[in-house]
């Protein structure tokens, strides 16, 4: 195994979290207070919460300031929009993130729409995505927004490369085909409709795969040379976690690639870290 073409997620977020660190202690010590970051849980997916629980962990270990609101599993939707209204209101909160999915009753697009648009760390208020869409971004979605540092620490240059996206969700795709149009890249989208997949990923010098198929990537899907970021996360039945790419495979192949745990993961999580950083610099 070429471990140099494994892109090390973990290494570059870490980075990313002592700057961060840095700059919080720097601010705090001239006495102004610590930025906020407040999570919303509702009800009890044991995935969720661990997710949640992470990102506070996280926020604790640069002096970021967490607050958590955990509601019932049969809180009403007009109650959440009640509390993120409050949340709104908190000057000590700069960013507000309620972890997905919600309970059926509860539309998510109204309560990423209650979010006031200068506290949506996640990026996915429609005025920001409206922002991000004519390129002049506040919030960039935390995940896109690693894969594009992933993907410039790997030396690629992006100015008119083939770049073809694997999934056109809100979170994911849509973002990232934004970004990678700013970065001036000719970008592709490929979705679960595509007719024969292969004949466009293996034109990618830049594929990014977020589908859920395990190992639906094997080494005729990619060109030589490519660059392979794996945003696909399943656990097996035997209780291992897998991309969507078939990494072992594709490593003699690829130029590099981002490993499942541990390449896009951390990086978006330090991403949600920054977004919060830059709320507090834009409300202090």
């Amino acid at each position: 195994m070429h471990s140099a073409k494994i892109i090390n997620g973990k290494l570059l977020a870490d980075e990313i979290l002592a700057s961060l660190k840095q700059k919080i202690a720097e601010a705090t010590h001239k006495g102004t207070r610590p930025p906020g970051l407040c999570t919303v849980l509702v009800g009890e997916d044991p995935a969720s919460q661990i997710y949640v629980h992470n990102k506070n962990k996280q926020a604790a270990s640069i002096g970021i300031k967490s607050f958590h609101k955990n509601l019932s599993q049969n809180t009403s939707q007009s109650d959440l929009v009640a509390l993120i209204h409050e949340l709104n209101e908190n000057p000590e909160i700069d960013g507000i993130l309620v972890q997905l999915p919600l309970p059926a009753q509860i539309d998510p697009q109204a309560i990423l729409e209650a979010i006031s648009p200068n506290k949506d760390v996640d990026g996915f208020h429609p005025e920001n995505v409206g922002l991000l869409s004519i390129g002049k971004p506040r919030f960039i979605p935390c995940t896109p927004k690693g894969c594009l540092l992933l993907a410039q620490s790997t030396g690629i240059s992006l100015l008119g490369a083939h770049a073809v996206i694997l999934g056109r969700s809100n979170i994911v795709g849509k973002p990232m085909t934004q970004l990678l149009l700013n970065s001036e890249a000719t970008v592709t989208v490929c979705h679960k409709n595509t007719q024969d997949l292969k004949t466009f990923t293996r034109q990618a010098d830049l594929l990014i795969t977020a589908t859920g198929s395990p190992h639906l990537i094997k080494a005729d899907f990619v060109k030589p040379g490519a660059v392979v970021l794996d945003i696909g996360i399943t656990r097996l039945p035997n209780g291992k976690i897998v991309g969507d790419a078939d990494t072992e495979a594709l490593l003699p192949i690829v130029k590099a690639i981002t490993p499942v745990p541990g390449g896009v993961g951390p990086m978006t999580l330090a991403m949600l870290m920054e977004n919060t950083h830059q709320a507090y610099q834009m409300s202090t």
